[in-house]
């Protein structure tokens, strides 16, 4: 990778801002019209939803994290939200359109998901979603994959916490539950992890599950040990810099 890199191409750290802040080409792509209610599966502090609503949208919100809904609920009093994980869902035909952004690649197996998300949709329904796909920050989990290995820490494929299909892989997900994908992308972009410590403040914030079977004393080594391999390649300008792999999808339910 260059050492120089053009800053507006930088994405901002991955942190909750950061997922907000890339809403707006799916939003686009869903194209959400006055009168339509809307879901938005992992609607976190419910700044969508607000959008929705100022576009004349009946929008509800669902999050599994009770922390966000709390938060959702405190901002925006007059709007719609529930503490939900989006394998429970027991809407049935309730929606003309289902959305989600940065979520899905956190809940498995998404086949449920994508069952749950047709059933809640009225007939020709729409489903957008943006979500991590395959390939995303796949020099860093390598390594940290190898590094158990070198430590004798049993690790499974299955251990991974997260879910990040192709394009061909998820497509074929939507049209085994008799959706019809009109769009499905995959595309990179780089986002910045700030100072020194950005790469394991990442990791100890976002990536803990993986660590979820080791000490914090051997986790402290691997991740050192991660850096120190990882430092060439993607510490730049006092930062760390890395590739995330994103799916943009658009599916309409047949009738």
């Amino acid at each position: 990778m260059s050492q120089t890199v053009n800053q507006q191409k930088i994405a901002q750290v991955y942190h909750l801002p950061f997922v907000s802040s890339f809403g707006g080409s799916a939003m686009n792509l869903l194209s959400p019209q006055a009168g339509e209610h809307i879901l938005d599966i992992g609607c976190g502090t419910g700044e969508f939803i607000s959008q929705l609503n100022k576009l004349h949208v009946r929008a509800t919100g669902i999050d599994c994290s009770e922390n966000m809904i709390e938060q959702a609920r405190h901002q925006y009093p007059t709007l719609s939200f529930e503490q939900l994980n989006a394998l429970n869902l027991a809407y049935y035909e309730q929606f003309d359109a289902v959305f989600s952004n940065a979520t899905l690649h956190d809940i498995r197996p998404p086949h449920l998901v994508i069952k749950n998300i047709y059933n809640a949709l009225k007939p020709n329904g729409r489903f957008v979603a943006e979500f991590l796909g395959k390939g995303n920050m796949d020099e860093i989990f390598t390594e940290i994959i190898r590094q158990f290995k070198t430590f004798d820490i049993p690790y499974n494929d299955v251990d991974f916490p997260w879910y990040f299909p192709s394009v061909a892989e998820y497509s074929s997900l939507l049209e085994s539950q008799n959706f019809q994908v009109t769009t499905a992308i995959h595309y990179s972009r780089p986002f910045l992890l700030k100072g020194e410590n950005g790469l394991r403040n990442w990791l100890e914030t976002n990536a803990a599950p993986l660590f979820a079977h080791v000490t914090t004393e051997t986790k402290n080594v691997l991740i050192t040990r991660l850096e120190n391999r990882m430092q060439d390649k993607l510490f730049q300008n006092g930062s760390w810099l890395a590739e995330a792999k994103h799916i943009r999808v658009h599916a309409v339910k047949r009738d």
